[in-house]
């Protein structure tokens, strides 16, 4: 999958204003510090943002979501690679982009570029598929939940998707990903 995320990514992002500029500065031997530099102030934004969402995510959930957390939590370098770059390739690369280009091919035919409301619906909608792609391995841990646990948890991680899809919009995956890595990284440090 992240294969195919890539590959879309790499195919259709630059065909609806959607950009990766540090991966696009390695590609090309250009000036990766150039690339990284407007990238750095919105990604820490972001990770302070999802940080506070992850662990008022925690604070606030359902009782049923206790048990799960007593449990034991996921691996710090799982947090990060996975959800920090994995979750980014898969969701802002790969599907925000071709739900961008979906929505721009289908709706926009005549439009040189998507309008903002076709990329909000992008992001809207790949927030809500990143926010369902939690469920799993909570119903997998606690046998079954409630449907407001569904709830709590899609739109619990679809806020942060939605900060993850603008940043990727107006800054690039870089700072996607460095927000998602940066969120990890600071509830992990005052949560645990």
């Amino acid at each position: 999958m992240v294969v195919l995320a890539s590959g879309i990514g790499a195919l259709l992002s630059a065909k609806v204003g959607l950009r990766a500029p540090v991966l696009s500065a390695l590609a090309s031997g250009g000036g990766v510090r150039a690339a990284i530099g407007p990238q750095l102030l919105p990604g820490v934004i972001g990770g302070f943002l999802g940080a506070a969402v992850i662990i008022g995510f925690y604070e606030f959930s359902p009782s049923e979501l206790a048990v799960l957390q007593e449990k034991g939590s996921i691996p710090f370098a799982a947090r990060v690679l996975y959800g920090g770059i994995t979750e980014e390739v898969l969701i802002r690369w790969g599907l925000m982009t071709i739900l961008v280009w979906a929505g721009w091919r289908t709706l926009q035919r005549a439009s040189a570029v998507p309008s903002d409301t076709i990329v909000w619906l992008g992001i809207g909608i790949s927030a809500l598929v990143f926010g369902v792609s939690h469920v799993p391995s909570v119903v997998a841990g606690l046998g079954g939940v409630s449907g407001m646990v569904v709830a709590y948890i899609t739109f619990g991680n679809a806020i942060f998707g939605i900060i993850a899809g603008y940043l990727f919009w107006r800054y690039g995956l870089e700072a996607a990903i460095s927000a998602h890595v940066l969120a990890h990284v600071l509830a992990y440090a005052i949560r645990g």
